[in-house]
C-alpha cells in the first residue's frame, strides 16, 4: 500500500509537470525582445512553482520541454536552453536548501540572467554564429548617425574598412550605450 502512494505522487507530480509545461509554452506567446533575445515572464513563474511545489529536478524537466516544445512550435530560440535551465536549477536548488522564498525568487533571476547568459555564450557562438563580443554582454549593433549599416558598421566607416565604434566586429558596451542614447 505504501508503493501505490508513492506511485500516486510520482504521478500527481507529472501531470503538474505536464500542466506547468504547457502553461509555459502557452505563456511564452506573451515575450518581449529585450537587447536581442526574447523574454518570456511566464517561464520565470513556472521555474518558481516547480520549484517551489515539485522541485529541483522536475524544474529542470520542464524547462526543458518548454524550450523545446517552443523551438519545435518555431515561437523560441536556442537561447531559451541556458537560460530557463539555469533558472530552474538555481531556484529549485535554493528553495530545497532553504525554504526561503524571496531567496528563490533572486535565485531565479541570478540563474536565468547571469549564469543563462553565461551558458548562452558558446550556444550563441557556435550553434547560432553570431559574434558577440564577449561573454558579459549581449550582441547589440552599433547605432551611428550615419544609419546603420547591414553589419552593425556605419556606411562611411565600413567603407573605410573599420568600425567608428573600435570593436572591429560591429558588437560592443559602446554600442549599448548608444543604443539606450539614441532609442
Amino acid at each position: 500500500m505504501n508503493k501505490s502512494a508513492k506511485t500516486l505522487t510520482t504521478t500527481h507530480k507529472l501531470a503538474l509537470a505536464g500542466v506547468l509545461c504547457a502553461v509555459a509554452v502557452v505563456g511564452s506567446l506573451l515575450s518581449f525582445p529585450v537587447l536581442g533575445s526574447k523574454c518570456a515572464p511566464v517561464q520565470h513563474m513556472v521555474n518558481i512553482l516547480c520549484a517551489v511545489v515539485l522541485g529541483p529536478w522536475y524544474g529542470v524537466g520542464v524547462a526543458f520541454v518548454a524550450s523545446l516544445v517552443r523551438n519545435i512550435l518555431g515561437i523560441g530560440s536556442l537561447m531559451a536552453f541556458p537560460g530557463s535551465m539555469c533558472g530552474a536549477l538555481l531556484c529549485g536548488v535554493a528553495f530545497w536548501k532553504s525554504k526561503n522564498l524571496p531567496l528563490t525568487l533572486i535565485a531565479e533571476v541570478f540563474g536565468t540572467g547571469i549564469i543563462g547568459g553565461f551558458a548562452a555564450y558558446p550556444i550563441a557562438k557556435y550553434l547560432m554564429g553570431l559574434t558577440p563580443a564577449s561573454g558579459l554582454y549581449r550582441p547589440v549593433p552599433h547605432l551611428h548617425r550615419g544609419g546603420l549599416h547591414p553589419r552593425g558598421h556605419s556606411r562611411r566607416s565600413a567603407a573605410q574598412g573599420r568600425c567608428a565604434g573600435s570593436c572591429g566586429q560591429g558588437l560592443s558596451v559602446i554600442s549599448i550605450r548608444r543604443f539606450f542614447r539614441y532609442a
